[in-house]
């Protein structure tokens, strides 16, 4: 199979042959029909998040299952599926007690370099992103990965759920709880932020601001459904949204990953508010606040992958994309071959459209 390999960070990938071991008990062999390009990939590409190479990345795919190994009992082959990276083990004390996401089990959620399930032409071994390695024509992942979904989604629309869509959407419903009326400010808007701005509307948020420099994304932002849009570039964006709500939102969500982002989230809160941190922050990074802040009750919280319980929400989230409430239509600026995929990422970091597809043959 062809899969994209990242041998050095900075370096573009290298589309190369290479094959994968038989699954073991409990793993199952996917053949990936679409996997989206996440700015979380740009990380390990560019070694911001340091990972064992040579490695093949990706995280983000839907597919159909092609064989199962011994002791699979959730998927048969020809089921379709979706991917997260939130792998869990059904059983620790994060899992029993509703909070899958943070499974604690290492033997499910394997650590960076452990995982050991490629065949290649060298002596070295091929290490696998996040339990997953979207990008390559076939995947063996513990079944505990993935979840079953209606035949009639598409494919190469599902994937974008696997991560993007799952994060800035959970975030908003899941870890935040919003409730209907209630203001928020999303900044960043590229795919998990318009996610954030789609998951405001679905659950009824007042007002909805979002913050971005791009005018196309802030434009896009308000078709599907931001009440108003703030282009950071041309004023300040704190400045901007207490002046839109007179005194600042009860919600703020940071999609980018930004110290300075971060920091405003925090500012644009009105007492009693909360800033949720969704962007992947660099290892080692430091934000300040104003302290004086924290006595109107405001607060700061993380979100990862959207606090999700992903085999309960999303078959939710494919069924709001079929009823037309979630608009991933719009989201898709490039479907790409496995073979473009390095102009794909020179493309986000020009910062040009939403999000690329690549669709395996």
């Amino acid at each position: 199979m062809k899969a994209a390999i990242l041998y050095e960070a900075g370096k573009p990938l290298v589309i190369e042959e290479i094959g994968i071991k038989p699954p073991g008990p409990r793993e199952i062999v996917i053949r990936n029909v679409a996997a989206g390009l996440c700015h979380s990939d740009l990380h390990f590409i560019e070694g911001v998040t340091p990972w064992p190479m040579p490695l093949v990345p990706g995280h983000e795919s839907a597919g159909i299952v092609e064989t199962v190994g011994r002791d699979v009992t959730y998927v048969k082959p020809g089921d379709h599926v979706i991917t997260c990276l939130s792998v869990f083990c059904g059983v620790c004390e994060m899992c029993t007690s509703g909070r899958p996401v943070l499974c604690t089990s290492t033997e499910v959620k394997q650590m960076p370099g452990v995982v050991d399930r490629y065949t290649w032409n060298r002596s070295e071994k091929l290490h696998q992103c996040l339990n997953l390695g979207s990008f390559a024509e076939q995947m063996v992942v513990h079944e505990n990965a993935v979840v079953k979904i209606r035949d009639d989604m598409p494919l190469d629309i599902a994937a974008l759920i696997g991560c993007g869509v799952m994060t800035g959407y959970g975030a908003v419903v899941n870890t935040a709880r919003i409730k209907a009326g209630e203001s928020v400010a999303v900044i960043g808007c590229g795919g998990v932020g318009m996610a954030g701005i789609n998951g405001a509307v679905i659950a009824g948020a007042g007002r909805i601001i979002a913050v971005d420099t791009s005018p196309e994304k802030l434009e896009l932002a308000r078709k599907i459904g931001a009440t108003d849009v703030v282009n950071a570039k041309e004023t300040d964006p704190v400045e901007a949204v207490l002046a839109l709500t007179n005194g600042g939102v009860q919600h703020a969500f940071e999609m980018l990953g930004l110290k300075q982002t971060v920091e405003q989230a925090f500012a644009m809160l009105r007492p009693g508010g909360t800033a949720t941190i969704v962007g992947m922050m660099a290892p080692g990074q430091k934000v300040e606040f104003h302290g004086i802040n924290f006595l109107g009750e405001r607060r700061v919280q993380g979100s990862l992958m959207g606090s999700n319980r992903f085999r309960t929400d999303m078959p939710i989230l494919v069924d709001f994309y079929i009823k037309g409430k979630l608009r991933l239509d719009d989201w898709v600026s490039a479907k790409l071959k496995l073979e473009d995929i390095n102009q794909g990422f020179d493309n986000m970091k020009a910062g040009k459209g939403m999000r690329s597809v690549i669709v395996f043959d």
